[in-house]
């Protein structure tokens, strides 16, 4: 059976809860599309974050990874298009580290795109009925961090898995506290990422069929 990796990170910045992890941790164990989902939390931790992610991709050998994670203030299920080689923390990590134009890959390339159909993921999750768009930027810090070194660690491994990253508004209860902002509950982003998750794999499994590759 095909693995789905999905991973997203423990709270930081003061809050309680991360709703990235909310939704993700119960996506653990189902099917979808004929795949197993994988859960994994990471720590906000530059450096760790990858070196779990990288170990898990090396134990499970998923057919697809996606990184999740809080972007507070976003109004929608953002899916991002690409991740830069620069850590420059706005705020310290949950280990006091506040790294300032650091690459994440010293020689590495200055980007990489997702390997996600991104654009069809948007639509399918519009479809059903939930707010979502592509995201030109994942920022600076650990979600970033862990989105270009995702792709770096699949490129420099010849690995045909593919990856990217999304980004999740707080849930109703973290923009209590936040006035003014935007949420959706866990219920909403885990039928998003269900969807997403559906729309990558059939994507994959028509782009083997054809032999060709589907961006």
């Amino acid at each position: 059976m095909k693995t789905v990796l999905i991973t997203a990170f423990e709270p930081f910045e003061n809050e309680t809860v991360n709703p990235s992890w909310e939704a993700v941790r119960q996506l653990d164990q189902h099917i979808i599309a004929g795949a197993k989902v994988v859960a994994k939390q990471l720590p906000c931790v530059f450096g760790q974050s990858l070196d779990t992610l990288c170990s898990a991709i090396e134990n499970l050998q998923p057919e697809l990874v996606i990184a999740v994670g809080q972007a507070g203030g976003r109004v929608d299920i953002t899916l991002e298009r690409i991740g830069i080689n620069v850590d420059d923390a706005r705020i310290a990590d949950n280990h006091g580290n506040q790294p300032v134009d650091v690459p994440v890959v010293t020689g590495g390339p200055a980007a990489y795109f997702s390997t996600l159909p991104i654009k069809a993921m948007v639509e399918a999750i519009r479809q059903a009925g939930i707010p979502a768009s592509v995201s030109q930027t994942a920022g600076t810090f650990v979600c970033n961090h862990v989105m270009y070194g995702l792709l770096h660690h699949l490129q420099q491994n010849g690995n045909r898995t593919r990856g990217g990253f999304i980004h999740i508004p707080y849930l109703p209860e973290q923009a209590a506290r936040h006035a003014g902002t935007a949420s959706l509950s866990a219920e909403t982003v885990i039928t998003a990422l269900e969807t997403a998750i559906a729309v990558a794999l059939r994507t994959e499994e028509d782009s083997r069929i054809s032999g060709g590759t589907t961006h």
